[in-house]
């Protein structure tokens, strides 16, 4: 659990809010336009992003985010993922995280998964909290 610590997800070209803590994206590749100056990052886990394979499936079609989301799940108990998301609820014990990404549809995006993961409320059965993006 994250105690009372937010995990916010945010698109990457937002300006960072002042209350946001550490700044972590989360994105395999490097957003395109984006200068590591204005990122202003404080940590990129490349290596927790989903797979290139299931990136390149996923395609962001909005109706396979339930089995995107499956999928991520699964590739996220690896031990170097497993050690990153270590390393994540470590920040998290000590302020809040902004998770990064520069996908468009962030409700849609391994970000959200990743906040889910972070906040101990990953569900059951993704497709039935799919559409479900209070917590966004």
């Amino acid at each position: 659990m994250t105690g009372t610590n937010p995990v916010l997800v945010r698109r990457i070209y937002e300006a960072p809010e002042p209350d946001g803590g550490a700044r972590v994206l989360v994105d395999r590749l490097w957003p395109r336009g984006m200068s590591k100056d204005r990122a202003d990052l404080d940590r990129w886990v490349r290596d927790l992003a989903p797979s290139t394979e299931l990136r390149e499936w996923y395609q962001h079609v909005p109706e396979r985010f339930p089995e995107f989301t499956t999928r991520y799940l699964a590739e996220l108990e690896g031990p170097v993922q497993q050690d990153l998301l270590g390393q994540l609820r470590a920040l998290l014990a000590v302020g809040p995280v902004t998770l990064l990404t520069a996908t468009k549809d962030v409700e849609h995006s391994e970000a959200v998964v990743l906040a889910e993961v972070l906040r101990g409320r990953v569900p059951a059965d993704p497709a039935a909290s799919a559409g479900d993006t209070s917590s966004v």
